[in-house]
């Protein structure tokens, strides 16, 4: 039978707080067994909280009561010990506990509850499968490393209230249910009971509405919001998140950008004791996806890509000429000193990767011996080939990948063949913090599907000034005043001026294909209250689940996010989503049709 806990049971500390200042001490601690070893004589618990774990010790000096509890206990038993620290005995100190010089002598103790044998081992050694771990989620997460990383989650959270209360912001809730307006993904849509066939949408961000408040005088907006976008799932994406969300009136980029700076700088002070060296590297994303084929680059190694178009336009190689006459370009990277680790096989293989992006091949040299081996070589002449490996450094020892065509391919598939590379060749820096802002963007990308022009960011972007001209001839050339925050390869904050001339913003909306009765029925309340006196704003979504994972080192969302979706947006621990019940559908006016009877 458990125990009960009384009034007259507290706890006067967790159990790693213990070292050996509290010796003599009488304590009173709980938590979970993590195991329990009966030497006869002599019984000793690893007893666990979220600070860590305390050794607590039973002998022949013990009350046979409470010895006798001892050596009932078992893995995950949560237990109540009330005794005295003391020093453990020689040779017993445990140099990788934060406790392993003491252990407390037990006196009385209560089993508060008992467990059956878990599933898996609660123990940062032992691997589980994931399916098994998201379906005991609960014990999961007593695991040490998963319990540093939801703090480190919540320290985060904490730091930030605090940086932005301290720089004059007020934190406001903004709605859950909200009218469904374009952000780029899919809404998830509620439906209303009292307006039947009426939908709200759930928050892809809280975009418009921060907006709002710069409009209604707050002057300066901060919230831990949550979001949800209905989107494919990857290991930095799930569908529900939570974003470090601002706004600032009478702000600049440069001001937004340095405000979420000292944000960062201090963030990575406190929780893990690095200094941050600010300003932070700025680049435009021509520069980044010219130097690194990516607009969320990793900076922490070269190997950039290097524009030969010029040096091959009138070579012999068709690959290379057609490409530059139908308006793409060559270009290529160099791993230096990986010739030996990427053998032909290897490359034959990098070669797949860059056809399943998009790209019609890939053309190589591998110089391993006096003499390189170039795919291409028959096609060039000796001069024209030492000019190539001259402007990208090509040296012995090496290995060159090219690639050509359009730069919507080239660009691209060179970055992702740069961090497959730098993985593969063990190229980044462990430990290594490197942050750039990447700023420009364009203002539209062209929808090959719509035949039409998408907002990159969102529509309520201001476009720099000097692009205005070209809204309507020359959108591609359009650039924005976005911008992006980016770490160690990983997007962790995107953020834009707006604009707030009604006029600018409409003509904008036009641009975008978007009709006034759209307009209207969309965006018809934001337009109007700009007609009443906007101050200039710009804010920033940060994405607090990524900056968890890359501070904490972790390879997934799901490793800082307390219950996480699998990649099919489902929960395996409460295994939902669910049907719902036949009156509640009834009640929202909602028939559920089987796949096969969906007209298209």
């Amino acid at each position: 039978m458990a125990e009960f806990l009384t009034e007259q049971d507290k706890r006067t500390c967790y159990c790693a707080e213990l070292s050996e200042k509290d010796i003599g001490k009488e304590v009173c601690v709980m938590g979970w067994v993590q195991r329990q070893r009966d030497l006869g004589a002599l019984i000793f618990i690893d007893l666990r909280d979220r600070t860590g774990i305390l050794q607590l010790a039973f002998d022949n000096e013990s009350d046979p009561e409470v010895f006798e509890k001892a050596f009932g206990c078992r893995s995950e038993y949560v237990v109540l010990a009330h005794g005295t620290v003391r020093p453990r005995g020689e040779g017993a100190l445990n140099p990788n506990l934060k406790t392993g010089a003491i252990e407390v002598f037990v006196k009385s103790m209560k089993i508060l509850s008992a467990a059956q044998t878990p599933p898996f081992e609660i123990s940062d050694s032992k691997k589980v499968k994931d399916e098994t771990a998201l379906k005991y989620r609960y014990l999961d997460l007593r695991r040490p490393e998963l319990q540093k990383n939801i703090k480190m989650r919540h320290d985060i959270a904490r730091v930030a209230r605090e940086y932005y209360y301290e720089n004059g912001f007020y934190e406001i809730e903004t709605p859950m249910m909200i009218k469904s307006t374009p952000e780029g993904a899919r809404d998830y849509l509620v439906p209303s009971r009292i307006h039947k066939g009426c939908f709200y949408a759930l928050p892809q961000s809280p975009q418009i509405y921060k907006q709002l408040l710069m409009l209604s005088g707050f002057d300066r907006y901060i919230q831990i919001a949550r979001c949800f976008r209905d989107e494919d799932l990857r290991a930095d994406r799930q569908p529900e998140f939570t974003q470090i969300d601002l706004e600032m009136s009478f702000a600049t980029q440069e001001d937004v950008m340095s405000m979420n700076e000292g944000f960062i700088a201090r963030c990575f002070k406190e929780v893990l004791g690095v200094e941050i060296e600010l300003p932070m590297q700025r680049i435009t994303f021509a520069d980044a996806m010219n130097r690194y084929g990516s607009d969320k680059p990793d900076v922490r190694y070269g190997m950039e890509i290097n524009d030969i178009s010029d040096l091959v336009k009138d070579c012999g190689f068709s690959v290379f000429t057609s490409a530059i006459e139908n308006g793409g370009s060559v270009r290529a990277i160099v791993a230096k000193g990986a010739a030996a680790t990427l053998t032909r096989k290897e490359i034959d293989k990098l070669t797949e990767h860059a056809k399943g992006i998009g790209a019609k091949g890939l053309a190589y040299i591998r110089y391993v011996d006096d003499t390189p081996n170039c795919s291409f070589a028959k096609f060039m002449q000796p001069e024209e080939l030492e000019a190539i490996m001259d402007r990208i450094d090509c040296r012995k020892g090496d290995v060159a990948l090219f690639v050509a065509d359009k730069n919507k391919v080239v660009l691209p598939t060179l970055g992702a063949l740069r961090t497959i590379l730098a993985k593969k060749l063990d190229m980044i820096p462990e430990g290594k913090f490197a942050f750039l802002w990447v700023t420009e963007f364009p203002f539209f990308e062209w929808n090959e599907e719509t035949g039409s022009w998408d907002a990159m960011h969102h529509p309520f972007t201001m476009p720099m000034e000097e692009c205005l001209p070209y809204l309507e001839s020359d959108p591609g050339s359009v650039r924005a005043k976005a911008y992006d925050m980016v770490l160690n390869g990983t997007e962790l904050l995107s953020g834009s001026i707006r604009i707030t001339d009604w006029q600018l913003q409409e003509k904008m909306f036009n641009a975008l294909g978007i009709t006034k009765e759209d307009i209207e029925k969309k965006f018809g309340f934001l337009v109007d209250a700009y007609k009443y006196g906007a101050p200039p704003h710009g804010g920033s979504g940060m994405g607090l689940d990524r900056l968890a994972m890359v501070m904490s080192g972790a390879d997934s969302l799901r490793d800082v996010v307390a219950f996480p979706k699998v990649q099919n947006a489902s929960e395996l621990m409460s295994q939902c989503p669910s049907p719902a019940e036949a009156k509640a559908l009834a009640d929202l006016g909602i028939a559920v049709v089987e796949e096969n009877e969906i007209e298209v």
